[in-house]
């Protein structure tokens, strides 16, 4: 079990540190056979919360016998849905584990930094939404800086922070993938593929 992993998605080697801190967290999941669901949370209408959504575009190719994925450009889960697409997980999946990926406001120090922890994330707290916690594993990676205006400062985060986040965790996950399960891929049908619009 994973307290807290911090990695600074700036230095060289965060994505093999990713890769390495999701395949011990993920080898006995695999090795009792649970499905893995991606789930990647947040809004394209937001710079600062385009983190998820840009994750799961980079991964949308990832799918296969045994991965999920949840959330991209073209069909964003966010605070509308949230409740519809975790119902529709429990109902498609028996027993899923489901690995997080959210933006998140921090302290000036840790911008640009990844956390990942073997427990729930709270979308929407820096907004003070009222929504499920969601996740067996959370990976968030702190976008700006927390304080007054959470939703100015979202709207007026550096795209370039996002990327740089998006890229590490994205390469990281398939990395990891690629370590624990291998590189086998079965075909799915554009629904499955794209996940559903609801």
């Amino acid at each position: 079990m994973l307290d807290k992993a911090v990695i600074d998605s700036r230095e060289a080697g965060s994505i093999i540190q990713l890769r390495d801190i999701l395949s011990n967290e993920l080898y006995p999941v695999i090795k009792d056979k649970r499905p893995i669901v991606i789930l990647c949370i947040g809004t394209d209408r937001s710079t600062g919360d385009s983190l998820g959504p840009l994750v799961g575009d980079k991964l949308k190719f990832l799918v296969r016998d045994r991965i999920s994925l949840y959330g991209n450009l073209e069909y964003p889960v966010h605070a509308k849905n949230l409740c519809d697409v975790i119902k529709e997980i429990n109902l498609q999946y028996s027993n899923p584990y489901i690995v997080a990926v959210d933006a998140c406001l921090g302290s000036l120090q840790n911008i640009g930094k990844i956390f990942v922890e073997s427990k729930p994330l709270s979308p929407g707290a820096a907004m003070n939404k009222d929504l499920p916690q969601v996740g067996d594993l959370s990976i968030t990676g702190i976008v700006n800086i927390s304080g007054a205006l959470e939703f100015m400062v979202l709207q007026n985060t550096r795209l370039h922070t996002v990327m740089m986040l998006a890229d590490v965790i994205s390469k990281g996950i398939y990395h990891c993938v690629l370590k624990t399960i291998g590189g086998k891929r079965t075909e799915y049908s554009k629904h499955q593929l794209e996940n559903v619009d609801i």
